[in-house]
């Protein structure tokens, strides 16, 4: 038997201010590449990332940046490192520019958290993945 939510849209979590304020990207912590994120974000007004170097990496997991707005620099991400998710992205491109982004699957690799929204965000790609015939 059909039930009204058999066919009810699929709806994510609208993001909230947490979200939109703070950045968080989980990179290629290698002194190279690092060389490389931290002349993107020197691009940024107050520059706050000269102080980060790479070897910051070897003692954080997360690397917070406080410049006009907030970037978390990770090495990994619930225990996911760069070199893992790097299989899991897929590309959009806007305007020209190619914007690397996380896959429904890595999505959900990387809420495995107790927080709240992490919880409700695991719901949809469940379903999300489950209606694209995919397993989490």
């Amino acid at each position: 038997m059909e039930t009204q939510d058999d066919h009810a849209p699929l709806e994510p979590r609208l993001a909230n201010t947490d979200d939109l304020v703070s950045l968080c990207r989980l990179i290629d912590t290698s002194p190279e590449n690092f060389a490389k994120v931290k002349a993107a974000m020197l691009k940024l007004p107050d520059g706050a990332v000269r102080d980060v170097n790479s070897q910051d990496f070897d003692e954080c997991l997360v690397v917070r940046v406080g410049d006009e707005f907030v970037v978390d620099l990770m090495r990994q991400a619930c225990g996911i490192r760069y070199e893992e998710a790097s299989k899991d992205v897929a590309v959009a491109e806007v305007a020209g520019v190619k914007i690397p982004f996380a896959n429904p699957q890595l999505l959900w690799k990387t809420k495995q958290t107790h927080r709240e929204k992490d919880a409700l965000d695991r719901t949809f790609l469940a379903e999300l993945l489950k209606k694209k015939g995919t397993k989490p």
